[in-house]
């Protein structure tokens, strides 16, 4: 009975996240006037469709900048042909005001977000132009898990000031007399003394203490995580884009020796940026294969754990991506992604991870080619 749970859990999770994939839902709400007492069916039906494209506009809405910018690009297109991207629609409430002749409805619909994003995709730039004037594009992406962390303790430093004032007054006195007296053959003297010491003293203290304490990050080096289905992602995205992508180890030899995949990943390795030095080279590199366009990114894998809602393993993925145009002799960023985490599940820990790892590709790979067709780039 368990086995039976956790394999209807895992075919649920895995249906969820191809439906969400291919069909979403939105809501949307509009309201138009109409003339004489009561709302007609065209009416009615004008409503209904408005309600239907400002489902579409917050499903854009809520995707990003660049996917709002897309749809004002094909609204005309999806006005035409409503059916082919909404596959069902729901009246969830409609209200008819007659004293001030308007008529309110709102749906909640289906969407077809495979048509929808090719219909994106056919109208870029990219799409449109000619076999020989689509743009090369070369991507490096590399996953990678944390593979040890160097910690440090708090370095402290204490300094005490201290002041000491002494105030001391004292005064002394000395009186005396003498006498002498001459009687006969004698002589007698006296002579008597008095001396008086007065000494006061006050002495204070203050103590100031202070320092500091300095922190410092800890280091962390990561290892690579071998994911060849990464690179498939990467490639029908961009592909079904419009670029002509180019594998990375096939752009190498291309380039003079000044790119180079293993100088990619050994930086990748050390820290979250790339170094200047190899920045670039993979620019100079590309500019000599004659490659306009670069993607770079890395998909960082977290820890597991369990996923509350199914009981599964779940594990966590942060992405961060750029493609930059490195045509000129300064190269521009073009578009950037993230840092976004996407998560995955599954019955173990490969199976969560490898879902996570897809997922954030396809987002990453979407949000940049989405990015590009705004900007017309061919």
């Amino acid at each position: 009975m368990q086995i039976a749970r956790s394999f209807i859990a895992v075919a649920l999770a895995c249906f969820a996240v191809t439906a969400t994939a291919q069909v979403q839902q939105a809501r949307g709400k509009a309201s138009v006037t109409f003339q004489g007492k009561a709302a007609s069916a065209d009416d009615k039906a004008r409503a209904t469709q408005a309600a239907q494209l400002k489902a579409i506009e917050f499903f854009y809405a809520e995707a990003g900048e660049s996917e709002s910018e897309n749809f004002d690009a094909v609204r005309d297109k999806i006005l035409a042909n409503p059916d082919r991207y909404i596959l069902e629609s729901t009246v969830l409430g409609e209200e008819e005001a007659a004293e001030r002749r308007q008529y309110t409805v709102a749906v909640r619909v289906s969407l077809n977000v495979a048509n929808l994003r090719n219909l994106m995709k056919s109208n870029s730039a990219v799409a449109k132009a000619g076999a020989g004037e689509k743009s090369q594009l070369v991507f490096v992406f590399v996953s990678r898990e944390v593979a040890s962390v160097k910690s440090f303790d708090d370095r402290v430093f204490k300094r005490v000031d201290e002041s000491v004032n002494v105030a001391a007054r004292g005064s002394s006195a000395n009186t005396g007399s003498e006498g002498e007296s001459i009687r006969g053959n004698q002589v007698s003297t006296s002579e008597s003394t008095s001396a008086k010491a007065d000494f006061s003293a006050n002495r204070t203290r203050s103590v100031e203490t202070g320092g500091s304490t300095v922190k410092r990050a800890s280091d962390a080096t990561y290892r690579l995580y071998p994911s060849a289905n990464l690179n498939v992602v990467f490639t029908g995205m961009f592909a079904r884009a419009g670029f002509e992508v180019i594998e990375a180890g096939m752009a190498e030899p291309a380039t003079g020796g000044r790119f180079s995949v293993a100088k990619v990943e050994e930086d990748y390795q050390t820290g979250n940026d790339l170094k200047s030095a190899t920045l670039q080279s993979i620019a100079s590199g590309m500019r000599t294969a004659g490659i306009p366009y670069v993607a770079l990114g890395t998909l960082d894998i977290g820890t597991p754990g369990k996923d509350p809602a199914t009981g599964l393993v779940r594990v966590g993925v942060t992405v961060n991506a750029k493609l930059y145009n490195v045509s000129k002799a300064i190269p521009s960023t073009q578009a950037a992604v993230g840092p976004i985490q996407y998560a995955g599940v599954g019955p173990d820990e490969d199976t969560a991870r490898g879902n996570a790892l897809k997922l954030a590709a396809n987002s990453a790979a979407r949000e940049l080619t989405s990015q590009v067709t705004a900007k017309g780039i061919q």
